[in-house]
């Protein structure tokens, strides 16, 4: 169990790297998060992947007041995401027409969709930037979703103040990451039994579009290691 958590997270991770090189060439919009890194990577000079790193090492430090602890998940998050970004960047092509952009876009959201539901059902520990939004919550008491909405809120808007680019694959992506990702999770949510030390009790799952025990909670960027909980249909906040 331990080799198919392990091929799932770098996977996972791998894939999620190789969607966001996709979301930039298909150039009609990024997440939020991405737009910002964007926007930092145009005036830096830094390639978009040194840029991903160096915001998630950078976020991990905020972890510290809301006393979060990374889990393996979390550093190989920090690191291989950004490196395969990168990767991507290097192999993927730049299309002139929007034929060839639509269909780059939508491979993209689907391959983040897989790529969040594998990283999920690892359970290795959270990524740097919703362990921020959870760990807020959690020291606050607000909901994951108002959490989620303040955070993103203000990185979209710094992003696009850089120079990052939003566009119609901004909203395509907030409107079907949620819906996708829950209909993959149970074909890739590793059983809490198999997962030692892990006890679903004390487990919920703050991802776009899936049910928790706080409130349901629309991310973006890779999710942390928690328990998938079925629920019916709501709008995604």
């Amino acid at each position: 169990m331990m080799t198919r958590r392990l091929v799932q997270l770098f996977t996972g991770l791998a894939l999620y790297g190789f969607s966001l090189a996709m979301f930039i060439r298909a150039g009609l919009g990024l997440d939020p998060w991405d737009v910002f890194h964007q926007g930092i990577s145009l005036k830096s000079g830094w390639s978009i992947g040194m840029v991903v790193i160096v915001v998630s090492f950078l976020v991990l430090l905020l972890w510290i007041p809301l006393r979060q602890m990374p889990g393996f998940g979390t550093l190989c998050n920090a690191v291989l995401v950004g490196v395969f970004a990168d990767v991507g960047l290097l192999i993927l092509p730049e299309f002139a027409h929007l034929g060839g952009q639509i269909a780059m876009l939508a491979g993209a959201v689907l391959a983040n969709a897989v790529a969040s539901a594998c990283y999920i059902g690892a359970r290795f520990g959270p990524g740097a930037r919703d362990g921020l939004m959870t760990g807020l919550a959690r020291r606050t008491g607000w909901s994951v979703r108002l959490c989620r909405t303040m955070i993103e809120v203000v990185v979209l808007a710094g992003g696009w103040l850089l120079g990052g680019s939003v566009g119609v694959g901004t909203v395509v992506y907030a409107l079907a990451i949620g819906p996708l990702v829950q209909l993959l999770m149970p074909l890739f949510a590793v059983p809490v039994k198999a997962v030692p030390g892990k006890e679903a009790a004390a487990q919920t799952l703050p991802t776009q579009g899936l049910r928790t025990d706080e409130a349901e909670a629309p991310t973006s960027g890779i999710v942390p290691d928690q328990v998938f909980k079925p629920a019916a249909p709501t709008t995604a906040g």
